[in-house]
């Protein structure tokens, strides 16, 4: 399996932070963001790594990632031109995955959990594809909101205003090796974009979406100032515990 890292987009509503950098680069405590995706790549096993970002901030993560050796990863780059959509940015990763199933994490993802047994298990599989989710309460309206029975996805709903569900759809992705050919049927949505809930939506109607559930703690680091917070203070209570 080979993995895959999103760490585009304009951030907007992290302005004026993000006005001279991609806020992927943004610092959580004592590292910059994109370093947790990445150790989370190293922890499921996964050594094959692609970082797809903008063009604007694209020369910063080489000079920052480099060969990804430091990491025991071997990065390679890809551009996406435009904002296009995360599902649209996974399919740039086509060449790169060469026929293997992928693990992809959103570069603002900030969790602890190892995905090491999952993506083992994942790789056993013949098809399908995997939706992490986390129990959120009275938050997962704010998110795409997952419903589950016996462990298969039924139905995925972005931003509901009544949720099925208090499961909340994180971005934390494993798809089989027909990803891509699906991506290419897609269409825009209604902002012009290829949206992850309707690529999803293709293994939900056909009964092979699985969703795991992430027990430990995670923040979506990128969508407010509060949670790039929250995220610094998470991490910092981590460290100090293991001083």
């Amino acid at each position: 399996m080979k993995g895959v890292i999103l760490a585009g987009g304009n951030a907007t509503r992290l302005r004026p932070l993000t006005w001279v950098t991609n806020k992927h680069l943004l610092p959580i405590y004592n590292k910059p963001m994109i370093f947790y995706p990445l150790e989370a790549m190293s922890r499921a096993g996964i050594s094959d790594v692609l970082v797809i970002t903008g063009p604007n901030h694209s020369g910063s993560f080489i000079n920052l990632l480099r060969s990804g050796k430091d990491f025991g990863l071997r990065l390679s780059y890809e551009i996406q031109e435009e904002a296009g959509g995360i599902a649209q940015a996974i399919g740039l990763a086509g060449e790169f995955a060469d026929n293997e199933k992928i693990l992809v994490i959103l570069g603002d993802n900030i969790f602890n959990q190892s995905l090491k047994r999952d993506v083992e298990e994942f790789e056993k599989k013949e098809k399908g594809a995997v939706v992490y989710g986390k129990r959120m309460a009275t938050k997962s309206k704010q998110y795409g909101v997952i419903e589950v029975k016996n462990s298969k996805v039924i139905s995925i709903e972005e931003k509901p205003e009544k949720p099925k569900s208090d499961i909340g759809q994180t971005g934390i992705y494993m798809y089989d090796h027909r990803v891509f050919n699906l991506i290419r049927k897609l269409k825009p949505s209604t902002r012009g974009e290829l949206e992850v809930t309707d690529l999803n939506n293709f293994y939900v109607k056909e009964g092979t979406m699985i969703c795991k559930i992430l027990t430990s703690w995670w923040v979506d680091a990128g969508t407010s100032f509060d949670e790039l917070l929250r995220a610094n203070v998470l991490v910092a209570k981590e460290i100090s515990k293991e001083k």
